[in-house]
């Protein structure tokens, strides 16, 4: 039986699995990872895409942070994979319970899914900073240098910056998920950023999957183990008739 019947197998004799992905997740839809040899941080600026992306940098160098986001942060174009799709499918065939993830795309949504914790929120829901109104990605694509509210006020996207917290209810709901999963697959991440990757210690279920293009800090937790690329994957194990 090789590693693809494996995950088959798992997925076949699951009942609430929970999906925790990361930027390799969407990299297969054209959106660049930041820590690969062809990601956002071997990319030359003026700043550091870890600097640029901070709440203080934000606040200071606004008009600065937006030429930055416009041009690698928003991907409009983009459209769900075959990783997203899959994910979809187990969640409508009743056996994946929730997708949490580390991505600002929501290409998950896009693709169907419903039960998503968006660990680092969604670049398709902006704010001002004024008033709270809420503001979606066509109003930010469609202005240039700092976006402003009917107000007045910065708009800013609902996206975790550095230097900001989590939010508590999205955490709270992952945890939740995490601890109650019976087969927790991890897919397209290094599992090298926190506090989001410190949600795996919650589970304690039966079998741990990891898929990925590279070792993670999990491996040798792992009850599987497969190294390649989410998308073909999952369209390999992932079958058209569930049981």
């Amino acid at each position: 039986m090789n590693e693809t019947e494996k995950l088959r197998e798992i997925i076949e004799g699951s009942h609430r699995i929970v999906f925790f992905g990361g930027a390799g997740v969407s990299t297969e839809s054209g959106i660049p990872d930041f820590r690969s040899v062809d990601g956002l941080y071997s990319q030359q600026w003026d700043y550091p895409p870890e600097t640029i992306l901070s709440h203080t940098f934000f606040m200071e160098k606004t008009e600065e942070f937006y030429r930055f986001y416009r041009a690698k942060m928003l991907c409009p174009d983009a459209k769900p994979n075959p990783a997203h799709i899959k994910l979809a499918q187990l969640e409508k065939a009743g056996k994946l319970t929730a997708v949490v993830t580390q991505n600002i795309d929501g290409l998950h949504q896009a693709a169907g899914s419903r039960s998503v914790y968006e660990l680092h929120g969604s670049v398709l829901r902006n704010y001002c900073m004024k008033c709270g109104k809420f503001h979606d990605l066509d109003f930010i694509m469609s202005t240039q240098g700092v976006p402003r509210c009917e107000c007045g006020g910065i708009v800013k996207p609902d996206v975790v910056l550095y230097e900001e917290g989590l939010d508590s209810e999205v955490i709270n709901g992952s945890v939740r998920a995490i601890s109650e999963a019976d087969t927790l697959i991890i897919g397209g991440t290094s599992l090298n950023v926190y506090p989001a990757a410190g949600l795996i210690r919650y589970f304690s279920g039966s079998s741990l999957v990891i898929i990925n293009m590279s070792p993670t800090g999990m491996d040798s937790s792992a009850d599987l183990l497969i190294c390649g690329r989410i998308g073909e994957v999952l369209s390999e194990a992932v079958t058209d008739q569930l049981k």
